[in-house]
């Protein structure tokens, strides 16, 4: 069974509190279950965090600009990304955390300045964001590390994603590629997941997934359908929080269904092939059809095509073996409108 790696991304949904980010572990870490079949399914792989640093984030003019967005978090814009940040220290603690919650621990470094949290742990995999796709030389300090690397390919075409793999693979090969589109929310005409097939075919080399910023699950859904092997989607405790990405995330009920329909869509693959399933055989029985008699029959009758027609349950004579029960003699007397069994015939 094909298995897809969740990564449920915190980023700054935190709101700048370990707290809140330690909740929002403990809902990705929560076992899912499907109801109606009574099955515990696999939770979320990991969650992600995302780490700046804010010497290397944007021009000073930009940073001392006035943000009186309803989402800010300080006068400026730099003090707005300043109360949003978690130092290395409580990036150290939410991994230990999670670790102990039984999950990867995915980070997104914004720079190579945030390489610093390495002196304290290891996270599962870095993920690049498709703002630094372009970042060659942090893609370059980032591959160094030997680090499974995940890259968004949100801002970029082939071209980048090209000149980013040629810079990643001088290290090493384990690489995921996400599709996406850094569009917030995402429309559904621009969202194009046919590029899951092209990479798939372009890249073979590597993973390919799929990073939603759309409304809901159903996107997601059907990229793991269309072969994504990891799906990376937002994630809150609440919708309505404040924060530029709390209301396109998922709430943990949001949470809960997507993982759900998710693992039942792994189970639901199957193999290629078409056969019967064992699973319907008792439908089999009750609904297919078998030969009957079409009126009331008598022992030493000879059986002809216009003697019957076709009546469930399936477990008499199928009309492709018609050969087997046409001209013989029934042995007993058989009332119209019932099924013809091997026993009734000589």
């Amino acid at each position: 069974m094909p298995h897809t790696y969740l990564i449920g991304e915190i980023g700054q949904n935190h709101n700048g509190s370990v707290d809140l980010a330690k909740l929002l572990i403990d809902k990705a870490a929560q076992p899912v279950k499907d109801e109606l079949f009574g099955l515990e399914l696999k939770p979320w792989d990991a969650v992600k965090l995302t780490k700046r640093d804010l010497a290397e984030e944007l021009s000073a003019s930009a940073m001392n600009r006035p943000y009186d967005s309803p989402h800010s978090f300080g006068k400026t814009y730099g003090e707005h990304r300043a109360k949003l940040e978690l130092d290395d220290e409580q990036h150290f603690e939410l991994y230990q955390y999670a670790k102990e919650k039984g999950l990867d621990f995915v980070e997104t470094l914004c720079a190579i300045g945030c390489l610093s949290m390495l002196k304290l742990f290891t996270p599962d995999r870095l993920k690049v964001a498709s703002r630094d796709l372009t970042n060659l030389p942090l893609l370059n300090a980032m591959a160094e590390t030997k680090i499974p690397m995940v890259i968004s390919t949100g801002m970029g075409g082939e071209q980048e994603i090209d000149d980013a793999l040629e810079v990643i693979t001088k290290h090493h090969n384990s690489v995921s590629i996400l599709h996406c589109l850094s569009q917030y929310p995402s429309e559904y005409k621009n969202i194009n997941l046919n590029s899951i097939h092209y990479l798939k075919q372009k890249y073979s080399d590597f993973e390919v997934g799929y990073s939603d910023h759309s409304i809901g699950i159903s996107i997601p859904l059907a990229a793991v359908a269309m072969g994504a092997t990891t799906i990376e989607k937002h994630i809150t405790l609440d919708r309505t929080m404040k924060g530029t990405d709390q209301a396109g995330s998922l709430a943990p009920d949001g949470m809960r269904r997507m993982v759900r329909d998710i693992r039942n869509l792994e189970m639901a693959f199957g193999e290629m092939k078409k056969e019967r399933s064992e699973a319907v055989s008792a439908a089999k029985v009750k609904l297919e059809r078998s030969i009957a008699t079409k009126r009331d029959m008598r022992q030493g009758e000879v059986i002809s095509e216009a003697d019957v027609h076709l009546l469930s349950p399936g477990d008499g004579f199928q009309w492709a073996q018609k050969d087997q029960l046409i001209g013989k003699k029934l042995n007993q007397n058989v009332s119209a409108d019932e099924v013809i069994y091997k026993e009734m015939i000589s």
